[in-house]
């Protein structure tokens, strides 16, 4: 990155000099060899150099390479150009090429957590949760993650169902912390579209839930919820809701538990294997009899 030093310290920049200066300097943005060294000299010119970055921006076209606009990004925030954020994410923007709309999606993550990172407070965290829901970013959940809000915890279980965004959700759920339980239970127990036909992603995130469920203190009340879990029809829910029994399950739970191991065994694939083999040492003091007369049987 550029030098910080405020450019407005040169006296002998003239007005319309330092206006041509801004816009040569944000123009240098779209060169991927000298973008980023600009950043630096524009945040140094601080307020006069908004209205350049945000044509950039705003009026800007987004393309299949996003540093130029994402640094740009990055000057704003660095100036301090909160509403400018807020306005680019509040745009509707059509693109109808699925490689622009992809490419886009970085500057709008970086956008998110600019906000969060300078603007802690409610007008930020309202902002960030309304585009949230609109648009699944994986940048909105990080920056949401950084209140620690339960206002936010049905995005984050929302977010659990994407591939890339679940790592985050997961953690955000995390710093959320005890609060967030009874929307976990609840969630776990959910199945989407319908409990008579549930879609993949759906049956993840349970699944996801149930293991995130099983690093917290749970309430008997909420462990007796979970309980039916153990006889799901998805293998991973299976394997998180025998976790749980082997923690806080009487004999006769965990017992169940490990039965149903036995028989999700029979089709799991590698990965899945080694969970259950680990599941099942945890289960073994209370269910030795039937994993000794399974295992013998086999």
């Amino acid at each position: 990155m550029g030098s910080n030093q405020p450019a407005l310290n040169q006296p002998e920049l003239g007005a319309g000099r330092r206006e041509a200066e801004i816009e040569r300097l944000v123009q240098k943005l779209k060169s991927l060899q000298e973008g980023e060294s600009a950043v630096g000299t524009l945040i140094g010119y601080g307020q006069a150099a908004i209205p350049a970055l945000r044509r950039f921006l705003l009026a800007g076209r987004p393309g299949v390479v996003y540093q130029p606009r994402r640094w740009a990004v990055e000057a704003l925030a660095g100036i301090g150009a909160r509403s400018v954020l807020i306005e680019y994410l509040k745009q509707k923007r059509s693109i109808a090429d699925a490689a622009v709309r992809f490419d886009e999606m970085p500057v709008e993550n970086a956008a998110a957590r600019a906000l969060a990172a300078r603007w802690q407070d409610e007008d930020t965290f309202q902002t960030l949760l309304e585009m949230s829901r609109r648009r699944a970013r994986l940048g909105f959940v990080e920056a949401l993650a950084r209140f620690r809000r339960a206002d936010a915890i049905p995005y984050f279980l929302h977010a659990l169902e994407d591939d890339i965004g679940r790592s985050s959700a997961e953690e955000a759920l995390r710093a959320v912390g005890p609060t967030a339980i009874p929307a976990l239970v609840e969630s776990a127990l959910t199945r989407l579209p319908s409990a008579e036909e549930e879609r993949p992603s759906s049956a993840r995130r349970r699944a996801g839930i149930l293991e995130l469920l099983s690093e917290m203190d749970l309430t008997q009340q909420a462990w007796q919820s979970l309980r039916p879990l153990i006889d799901d029809s998805h293998a991973g829910v299976v394997i998180a809701a025998s976790k749980i029994a082997a923690r806080m399950g009487d004999r006769q739970e965990r017992m169940a538990a490990a039965c149903r191991l036995l028989e999700v065994l029979l089709s799991a694939d590698w990965y899945a294997g080694e969970e259950i083999g680990e599941c099942l040492k945890n289960l073994y003091d209370d269910a030795r009899e039937i994993l000794e007369a399974r295992t013998g049987e086999a």
